[in-house]
């Protein structure tokens, strides 16, 4: 079973925005412009005219392929690959309004995001504000140098999944169902030990051929902890200062690791200030993010094991996500009850929140388990 999205392109192809003179590379002809009409009312009224007349044509095959197409599937399969490509050259607003289109140059709704990430992830200051000014930045940036890569560390059900969720639906309309986002799950597309070599190869073909159509498109790896040491430096070269690798531009590109690996560092640090009788929101980025690189580069079941990713820093930010306390909990018990439509009752969401376990044994701040059994537990109430 291959990752989330399509097969990979073939190099070299030419997609719906890229027909040439004659023909494209799948041998359908280019669209030919239309004629112009003296008795409409001058060149530039005839092209606009011809225009609306035909995207109203093409449109109208296009939604009338259905009702024909159990009688004649292969004829309507080819008049619907010559309308969409007529629309697509010829009307690329109108194709997008019923396809989903790359739109790599969409701008960033940072203040979109910002409000999202504030209102449904919970006590993850140091999260929002990495994952904000580093999408933010990077897409206001019409020239980057190198892909955005974000390592995002920490234990179950702190946010990583959650947060990855958040960047796709802001990158593509469509979120996690889009064909322009990639996820990959370690333990299910690449189980097996011995076929590193293999899955290095078919990683570097999948990025490349996805990448050539869509420029903006994102790539979420799930579990590194569990990922085979090497794997993940086959890519290495799409994620360095290279204008291009054969002939392709991965610099609009995002890459995104979700890990467990670094939880204890992490949790360690927050119990220091937390003993110390210092603000969890003291925390910040530098307290965090060199003690996550060197400690999952020296790790062996971090996925990036003396990985070249971080010996040759192509990891942009190490974003941390802290050990959820008792409050946090309650937030997120609320959270799913308004998600339900459910009134919220305080007393469930005390109830829910006390049956979850904490650590450490003597103090026990923090969820052991954060927010992921959150709800199953409401389901019993």
């Amino acid at each position: 079973m291959g990752p989330q999205s399509r097969a990979p392109l073939q190099l070299g192809t030419t997609g719906v925005g890229g027909v040439r003179g004659g023909s494209d590379a799948h041998g359908i002809p280019a669209p030919v412009p239309p004629r112009r009409d003296p008795g409409c009312g001058g060149e530039a009224r005839c092209d606009r005219k011809m225009g609306r007349l035909g995207a109203r044509a093409a449109l109208w095959l296009l939604l009338g392929a259905e009702a024909v197409a159990a009688f004649e599937p292969i004829s309507v399969a080819l008049a619907i690959g010559v309308a969409s490509i007529y629309v697509a050259y010829r009307h690329p607003a109108l194709y997008c309004h019923f396809a989903e289109c790359c739109g790599e140059e969409k701008p960033l709704n940072a203040s979109g995001l910002k409000l999202q990430l504030e209102e449904k992830l919970f006590g993850q200051h140091l999260a929002t504000e990495v994952i904000l000014k580093a999408l933010t930045g990077f897409k206001n940036n019409k020239e980057p140098k190198k892909p955005l890569t974000l390592s995002l560390h920490g234990w179950a059900g702190t946010g990583k999944n959650f947060v990855s969720q958040i960047v796709a639906e802001n990158l593509h309309a469509k979120g996690l169902k889009s064909k322009f986002v990639h996820l990959f799950v370690s333990t299910l597309h690449f189980p097996h030990e011995h076929q590193i070599k293999l899955y290095q190869d078919q990683l570097q073909g999948w990025i490349r051929g996805n990448v050539s159509a869509c420029a903006s498109s994102v790539f979420i790896f799930d579990e590194m902890d569990k990922l085979h040491p090497g794997i993940i430096d086959a890519i290495k070269p799409f994620l360095d200062y290279y204008e291009q690798v054969g002939g392709v531009s991965y610099r609009k590109a995002i890459f995104i690791f979700l890990s467990n690996a670094g939880g204890d560092l992490i949790t360690q640090t927050a119990l220091e200030f937390w003993r110390a009788g210092r603000k969890r929101e003291d925390i910040q980025l530098h307290d965090l993010e060199h003690v996550l690189s060197v400690g999952v580069f020296n790790n062996k079941h971090s996925g990036l094991w003396r990985s070249r990713l971080i010996d040759r820093n192509l990891i942009d930010y190490f974003v941390p996500f802290l050990p959820l306390e008792y409050t946090h909990v309650k937030m997120c018990v609320r959270a799913e009850m308004r998600a339900r439509g459910s009134a919220v009752d305080e007393d469930v969401v005390s109830r829910v929140a006390e049956e979850m376990t904490f650590y450490p044994k003597d103090e026990k701040i923090y969820s052991d388990k954060g927010c992921k059994t959150v709800q199953s537990r409401l389901s019993f109430y």
